[in-house]
């Protein structure tokens, strides 16, 4: 029997091809270490990075409901504060409860809507700073402060102040 030989181009394009797919693996893990080393490091500097806005929503609702459950009722007196605890902690379950399949059905909204908050808060404050600006830019219209045709000359009983 005969067998074909494949022609020596071939070989060579097969093993750059081999090669190629080496140093693609080679470096998508050497940056995949990088990242991880990179990111232990930051969890060293700076601590577990924030969660999702879901699973921070889900932190306070706990903390809330750990401390509510915790303080003493100094208004409803001695007899009424253990009965006043009971209503208090089963008031924060019935919460917990309510918002916990909320957070569960739609953890992107949370997410969507801490971005949404995220860009009313540069919206506003971006008005603010325009509005400081214009506060304390002061427009003289080409004439210097002291030249400026209104000085309170007119015949009066006082002196008028310009606060700009």
């Amino acid at each position: 029997m005969s067998e074909e030989l494949p022609p020596s181009g071939a070989e060579e394009h097969e093993a750059i091809d081999e090669v190629r797919a080496t140093d693609a693996d080679a470096w998508a893990t050497a940056c995949a270490e990088d990242l991880a080393e990179e990111k232990a490091r930051r969890r060293g500097q700076y601590g577990p990075p924030p969660g999702s806005a879901a699973e921070e929503l889900r932190k306070l609702v706990d903390a809330v409901a750990d401390k509510l459950s915790t303080l003493q009722s100094p208004l409803l007196g001695a007899v009424a504060g253990p009965a006043a605890q009971q209503v208090v902690k089963q008031v924060v379950e019935q919460a917990k409860a309510a918002v916990e399949p909320v957070i569960e059905r739609n953890p992107d909204v949370f997410d969507h809507l801490a971005a949404a908050g995220g860009e009313l808060l540069a919206a506003y404050r971006s008005a603010v700073q325009a509005q400081e600006q214009r506060w304390t830019t002061r427009e003289t219209g080409g004439h210097d402060l002291d030249e400026r045709p209104d000085r309170g000359d007119e015949a009066g009983p006082g002196e008028r102040i310009d606060l700009d």
